[in-house]
């Protein structure tokens, strides 16, 4: 439960989750990914298993160890690449609808402190906050999600909690 304030927050929060959001351009990027992954990545590790048996005893060719252990990694990352896929919601970049702040939206935001920044709403795939582009799934987007110009949104971060005042949605 939020503390009593003197203001109000804003009920900002929009009801889709935003895990598996993604833009036409970010799935293509996934599939390309995934592609590159199960054709030269697969093929680059059987060909080092293949040398390294080849050494001869199995038991102690850390080689050859060390090159199923990377296959392993390397299954688990196609596993989790088709998963994504599999899962992903393609939708349009939203940007602004009435005003609000949506999937695809730069928003201009103002701390306690009076410090600004500037993010867009992006999906995971696509995230980079030090570039500006924020996880559509992040705790400051969820709050931030269907806010208005003006209006306040609470964020529990893990150093404590945070108010931000919408000062731009564009």
């Amino acid at each position: 439960m939020w503390p009593a304030r003197a203001y109000q927050y804003a009920s900002c929060r929009m009801s889709a989750d935003a895990a598996n959001l993604t833009t036409v351009e970010g799935l293509r990027e996934l599939e390309l990914e995934l592609a590159a992954l199960e054709g030269g990545g697969r093929r680059e590790i059987a060909e080092r298993i293949k040398t390294a048996r080849e050494w001869g005893d199995l038991k102690e060719n850390s080689e050859y160890h060390d090159a199923k252990n990377d296959q392993a990694h390397l299954e688990t990352k196609i596993a989790r690449l088709r998963e994504r896929i599999s899962t992903a919601e393609v939708v349009e970049e939203s940007g602004v609808v009435d005003g609000a702040i949506g999937f695809g939206s730069t928003v201009v935001v103002r701390d306690e402190a009076g410090a600004e920044r500037a993010w867009r709403i992006v999906s995971s795939h696509d995230a980079s906050p030090s570039e500006g582009r924020l996880s559509a799934d992040s705790p400051v987007a969820r709050a931030l999600l269907g806010c208005r110009t003006g209006e306040r949104a609470a964020v529990v971060l893990p150093k404590g909690e945070s108010i931000l005042t919408v000062v731009s949605v564009a």
